[in-house]
């Protein structure tokens, strides 16, 4: 691969969006805009390209990935590109507020003020306001990347003021030739991890790098053969909510410490100069920040779940409707063909359903364990059926 343009490289099956993205870092004409909203389906890369794009515009030779403004981009140290990832269920106007601020000054290296938010689809409608006065005024070097699952996830004023990529869903064999040669993986860890992950490529790397994600995807993909009562229906929900939160915790129990030793120190408590009645109000808001983080990181952990599920029922689908089409899960072909026959094309959209109903429900913030319950029982009563 040629020095320029290094920072694309694992923009894997994005042709179309890089060839995009370089036309604007190239200052083609009418091909650059101040303000980008990248979209794309879970695991196509949207902060990657985001970040890469930044890399590109602030590096001399347009991303050749190995210099320090490319580097110092891409690991979120650059001085005049500021990333905003949150772990929170919104974006308040406070954190916007702070954004167009930032956006507004001029840059230390002279070429652009850059601002990444990775889930702009989570600011609520007052940091809209806010950002949408920055997208309206922007300073001349300053240049906006919005990232969203979809257009109509961002509100239409902000949207509409945004120059739009879309990234889609590589190829199985595009992710499989990424694991191997970034990641190490061998040809038939790699093959099986794209395949299950359905091209999202963050979760293929989970499973090639990680024996106990791999675990985990088989005790899900067990649950549907063991639906057999109400009891087992509701034992299987209680364990599924109760995985989800020790893996939160587990995931975030390090950094609440690091968050609350940080608070406290710069609070002074335990010294001469501490301010109890103040210093509670700040922990409090710090422990309603952090249990926000794990109720997200939860619903996360719920919905790779509901997504295994999905898949394993339109495997199911497929050898009632349509024999011969590869199955996502071709490895438990003799657990799907026996349930394929024993039910029906009726019967197994049924069960679709209720998992789309229960994802629609962890949207809604429907406590966790109904919602599972509900899907359980509704999967197991379309199996019998």
């Amino acid at each position: 691969m040629s020095r320029m343009g290094q920072v694309w490289a694992e923009l894997v099956g994005q042709d179309r969006a890089v060839a995009t993205l370089r036309r604007a870092v190239e200052g083609r004409r009418h091909a650059m805009s101040h303000a980008w909203l990248f979209v794309g389906p879970p695991g196509s890369g949207r902060s990657n390209a985001a970040k890469a794009f930044a890399a590109a515009l602030q590096c001399a030779d347009g991303g050749c990935g190995r210099c320090e403004d490319c580097r110092t981009t891409l690991s979120g140290a650059h001085p005049d590109v500021t990333l905003l990832r949150t772990e929170q269920l919104s974006i308040g106007v406070d954190e916007v507020r702070s954004l167009v601020g930032r956006a507004g000054v001029s840059p230390v290296k002279r070429r652009h003020q850059i601002v990444v938010i990775e889930d702009a689809d989570r600011i609520t409608e007052r940091g809209a306001d806010a950002l949408l006065k920055g997208l309206e005024e922007p300073s001349p070097r300053t240049v906006w990347l919005l990232c969203a699952p979809s257009p109509d996830d961002v509100i239409v004023t902000i949207r509409s003021r945004c120059r739009v990529v879309k990234l889609v869903t590589p190829s199985d064999d595009a992710v499989t030739q990424l694991l191997i040669t970034r990641d190490g993986a061998s040809p038939a860890l790699a093959a099986h991890a794209a395949r299950a992950a359905q091209g999202h490529i963050g979760r293929a790397r989970m499973l090639v790098r990680s024996e106990d994600a791999r675990i985990r995807r088989r005790q899900v993909l067990a649950l549907p053969g063991s639906l057999t009562s109400m009891t087992a229906c509701l034992d299987a929900a209680e364990n599924l909510v109760a995985a989800a939160s020790e893996e939160a915790a587990q995931t975030t129990a390090e950094l609440d410490a690091k968050e609350m030793a940080a608070l406290q120190e710069a609070l002074g408590l335990g010294g001469r100069g501490a301010k109890p009645r103040s210093a509670q109000a700040a922990v409090r808001d710090l422990e309603d920040q952090q249990k926000a983080r794990a109720k997200r990181l939860q619903r996360d952990a719920l919905d790779r779940v509901l997504t295994e599920l999905t898949a394993y029922y339109r495997d199911v689908l497929a050898v009632q409707t349509a024999p011969g089409v590869e199955l996502v899960n071709a490895d438990l072909a003799d657990e799907i063909e026996p349930l394929a026959r024993h039910s029906t094309p009726e019967q197994t959209v049924h069960a679709l359903d209720a998992i789309l109903e229960a994802r629609t429900a962890l949207e809604g913030n429907v406590a966790p364990l109904l919602a599972v319950e509900a899907m359980l029982l509704s999967v197991s009563r379309a199996s019998r059926t």
